[in-house]
């Protein structure tokens, strides 16, 4: 097995092995090698017990495939199912669900680890990593997952973690709106996958859930590294399933799914009886893991597909599995259309009813050929028994096919986020695997092409381009031969020797097919090519292919018709007119007689759309990060823990895994130009790009030298403080095993690249924290002067405040002293016009100033009054002051005013019980100020300014009676 790959490998790189004088001594030293390195191996495997504690196979020595071999089988024994192989990662199928391998805690512990890379090998590796050069935002940003294998290897299950692990990892969000929106759209994303694989996917031989077309899903995630949508492309639908499945195979998920889990109710609004059996539905009493029709049904509702919607999609699948039932047998009249099985018109009426179109144009339709000749009018011709049943596979395919092109085209419009929401993304690809049957057709052509041209670029990124790379870097490097599968796709995609190419070529031009002519063609063509053979004594016209992953034969027989991929244009018309809304919308659009009026250099067939949808992902894929997992089928049989070494040493010889970890553990993985490099991590040495004057436009050939050498300044920094031991180390040996600096590039592995990443944060820890200290200090500046600043204008504001209640003051006591002294004279007026007689006063002439207030108050003569006269006035005092025997009856308004005159009556002057106080009543007569009245005198208090005095003063003045005189006491 050595030799073989060994010769194989070399044939593959295209060396030859030169022979002539020495044969005999050369054939002698390469036994001698051959010795030496069996020996290496056995001594490597003596101790067996440990090879399952080998999680990077780059540590194995020698590295060839029997050793790989058994570390993978002994790490398969142990439940281990990922091994890092350089860079790349082995997943081993275990055939059966593995207990919390894919918990939310494991994602967890992955994504917060600081160096996951030391972690256990695990598929969330591959994620971590890739997810963090978004974050970190390493050129080129956008990445690709892509993960390949056989059928059957797991590829599907894995695609599903990766997308569970990133609607987890990257939907946290602290806001509870936004939270919201994360979750509905990661709801979204997840249930996009049991809607696809329900409608794409089906048991197979080799797996009981393969992917009959190709995905390639676009993980949308904004500036925050968030999750904001997704988008989904799909390649080459594998729709000729609907109408014919493989022995032993079956159809689509949905199907059976609406077999098993339809309710009675459902069943007869589908027309589907319990006892009815369906021709395009085998194998239905073999249950599965995946027909659950509750999962699909509710996540079409999560994707916005509500009730009316699910009930037309429905109806369609139902009346494709009547379709099915529909048989012919021929006519008693050759120029008669094809009869139908007797039982056969009851499934055309439940057909045609499903579809909502006219049953007899449906007939008619499978039975009849329209004919048209330039602009004259159409001819009927009936059709052969076989062109029956070919117009009615092809209804049922076109049908499903379309139906799942607008499945596609909703769930994008509900997953996808505008372009102004996102900026970077995360492919995931999810094609069909390697298939070789006992008869191969167009379609496994397609889907080993396109693993032929998924394998050409890992060789070119991983195997051809790194070693080229190396050597044009300056770097010491022996080439590792590889496996290289160019030949094959030369072979297939070849302009204009190609097979793609005269496939197309025969489908233009307008004549029958010959499946015997076309592979006349081919040999012809492509007999100098060595990946292609044919077998001289096979019974029917066919031609072998040999790809990466073994030889092929593909039967020619109907290959060209498929390749036309025509649809009769009565079928599309007949379409159009259905009731169903959704049937109706599918082809509503589509012109039925552009198949037959266009150009025939105008015909895009089958191999020529696939192509170019294959060539547009490629482009995406060479312009992403790539990250590959290669999935391993351990037995072909599907048996849980099982492993069969010969399956799984071909599947290593053909996928290049020796090749790559000879690669890996030789070489530097990770390559960064100067000037990328200087950008992340030139801030550890304190060096920045454009002090050495290097542009953005890239570098000048005069700086290139300063470059490297601020590289190597920059690698000794981080080398030095992390790994040198000047004991038994040297420095240009640690940092040439661990990175180099080539002419415009720096080579690491993928510890030094930890290391600098490690290094980068902590100086970016350490400049936080400086920022940090700087804006506190910032802060408690201001901080300080702010408070000084509002302790001031406090201060002012209060002196400001104080000043104004004191001129306030000043103003108020001016007035109370102006109209103090006026009142002070106008009691003395009328104080001195009390003791006068009133003929004197009347006599006298009164001063003009007195006059109006005298005129106001009223003169009286209290000798002479017999009656109770008014006196208006509040000054009480002055009537009081020398009144000891007098009765007072006062009246004063308001409640302010009333306990005013209460206290000036509750005063000294009347504590000596001598006085008695009536309010608000006129009974009793009142004293006059300096003579005794003869009647009574009625006070109307109204207003008065001794609401404001001291009602309660003092009493060591024993001289002092009468509220008056305390007043002038007080001025």
């Amino acid at each position: 097995m050595n030799s073989e790959n060994s010769q194989r490998i070399g044939n593959g790189h295209g060396g030859k092995v030169k022979g002539g004088v020495g044969k005999k001594s050369g054939h002698a030293h390469r036994k001698s090698l051959n010795d030496s390195l069996e020996g290496e191996v056995k001594a490597f495997l003596i101790d067996e017990g440990q090879l399952h504690t080998y999680d990077d196979l780059t540590k194995v020595n020698p590295v060839t495939p029997t050793t790989v071999l058994k570390c993978l089988q002994a790490r398969y024994s142990a439940k281990v199912f990922y091994t890092h192989a350089g860079c790349t990662l082995v997943a081993l199928n275990p055939f059966q669900l593995v207990p919390d391998l894919y918990s939310l805690d494991v994602m967890k512990e992955y994504h917060c680890a600081p160096q996951p890379q030391e972690s256990k090998p695990h598929i969330f590796i591959v994620a971590e990593e890739a997810y963090r050069n978004v974050q970190g935002q390493v050129e080129p940003v956008n990445q690709s997952l892509v993960v390949s294998g056989e059928s059957g290897a797991g590829k599907t299950w894995t695609s599903r973690c990766l997308m569970k692990y990133y609607a987890t990892v990257a939907a946290s969000s602290s806001l509870l709106k936004r939270r919201d929106t994360v979750e509905r759209i990661e709801k979204r994303v997840l249930d996009s996958n049991p809607v696809m694989e329900a409608f794409g996917n089906s048991c197979t031989l080799r797996n009981s859930n393969s992917s009959r077309f190709g995905k390639y899903i676009q993980l949308q995630l904004n500036r925050s590294q968030l999750l904001v949508g997704a988008s989904v492309q799909t390649y080459l639908l594998e729709k000729t399933r609907v109408a014919g499945q493989p022995a032993n195979e079956r159809n689509f998920h949905i199907f059976y799914q609406m077999m098993a889990g339809g309710s009675d109710e459902q069943r007869r609004d589908w027309k589907m009886p319990h006892d009815q059996r369906f021709v395009w539905l085998p194998n239905a009493d073999k249950t599965l893991e995946e027909d659950c029709f509750d999962e699909t049904v509710e996540a079409m509702v999560h994707l916005g597909i509500n009730a009316e919607k699910q009930g037309h999609i429905f109806r369609i699948l139902a009346g494709l599995l009547q379709l099915g039932n529909v048989t012919f047998c021929s006519a008693m009249d050759e120029s008669q259309p094809c009869d139908l099985e007797k039982q056969s018109k009851v499934f055309v009426q439940r057909c045609a009813a499903l579809l909502c179109v006219p049953v007899e144009e449906l007939q008619t339709c499978l039975r009849v050929r329209t004919l048209r000749a330039g602009k004259q009018s159409a001819l009927f011709k009936p059709c052969s028994l076989a062109d029956c049943s070919v117009r009615r596979d092809c209804l049922a395919k076109v049908i499903y096919a379309q139906l799942f092109e607008w499945l596609v085209t909703f769930i994008n419009d509900s997953i996808c986020a505008d372009n102004s929401t996102w900026c970077n993304f995360i492919g995931l690809l999810d094609v069909y695997g390697f298939e070789c049957f006992q008869l191969n057709n167009l379609e496994q052509l397609c889907i080993n092409y396109a693993n032929e041209k998924l394998q050409q670029h890992f060789v070119a990124h991983y195997l051809r381009a790194q070693q080229e790379e190396y050597v044009s870097e300056g770097l010491e490097w022996s080439f590792v031969k590889y496996q290289d599968n160019q030949g094959c796709l030369d072979l297939l995609e070849g302009n204009p020797t190609g097979v793609f190419s005269l496939l197309n070529e025969e489908c233009l031009l307008n004549r029958a097919s010959d499946a015997k002519q076309f592979r006349v063609r081919l040999e012809k063509e492509l007999s100098d090519n060595s990946s292609m053979s044919w077998d001289k004594f096979g019974k029917l016209p066919h031609f072998t292919v040999a790809h990466y992953a073994g030889k092929v034969s593909y039967q020619i027989e109907g290959m060209m018709e498929k390749n036309k991929d025509p649809v009769p244009p009565e079928l599309i018309h007949l379409l159009q007119k259905s009731e169903n809304p959704l049937l109706h919308q599918l082809f509503a659009d589509r012109d039925p007689a552009d198949q037959g009026t266009r150009g025939l250099r105008q015909v895009v067939t089958v191999v020529s759309k696939f192509k170019n949808s294959l060539e547009s992902l490629m482009k995406i894929l060479h312009s992403t990060t790539p990250h590959y997992t290669r999935c391993i089928k351990p037995n072909t049989d599907c048996r849980p823990l099982t492993f069969v070494k010969e399956e799984v040493i071909m599947q290593l010889e053909a996928c290049g895994i020796v090749e790559t970890i000879n690669i890996s553990a030789a070489g530097f993985p990770i390559r960064i130009p100067y000037t990328s490099f200087i950008q992340r991590y030139g801030l550890i040495s304190n060096w920045t790009l454009f002090s050495q004057g290097a542009g953005e436009n890239g570098l000048e050939e005069n700086n290139k030298d300063d470059l490297g050498s601020a590289v190597a300044d920059i690698l000794r920094v981080v080398l030095k403080s992390n790994f040198l031991d000047p004991s038994h180390h040297s420095d240009n040996e640690t940092r040439s095993s661990l990175a180099h600096c080539g002419r415009t590039k720096v080579f690491l592995t993928n510890s030094t690249l930890e290391l600098m990443e490690e290094g980068r944060n902590r100086v970016r820890s350490q400049r936080a924290f400086s920022i940090q200290c700087c804006w506190h200090r910032h802060k408690q500046r201001r901080r300080h002067a702010a408070r000084r600043a509002s302790t001031l204008i406090q201060a002012v504001v209060r002196s400001w405040l104080v000043r104004r209640a004191i001129q306030r003051w000043h103003r108020a006591a001016i007035v109370l002293h102006r109209s103090w002294r006026k009142w002070r004279a106008l009691m003395d007026a009328l104080a001195e016009a009390e003791l006068d007689d009133a003929e004197d006063l009347q006599e006298e002439a009164v001063p003009p100033e007195l006059d109006p207030i005298l005129r106001a108050r009223g003169l009286v003569q209290l000798s002479s009054i017999q009656e109770p006269v008014m006196v208006r006035g509040w000054p009480m005092g002055l009537a009081l002051a020398s009144a000891p025997t007098v009765t007072v009856s006062m009246t004063a308004t308001g409640f302010q005013k009333m306990m005013s005159v209460m206290a000036c009556l509750n005063g000294h002057c009347f504590r000596t019980g001598e006085y008695k106080v009536e309010t608000n009543q006129f009974k009793q007569g009142v004293a006059s100020i300096r003579a005794q009245p003869r009647g009574s005198i009625k006070l109307h208090y109204q207003r008065s300014p001794l609401l404001y005095a001291d009602m309660h003063p003092d009493n060591k003045h024993d001289g002092v009676t009468g509220l008056n005189q305390i007043l002038l006491e007080g001025t």
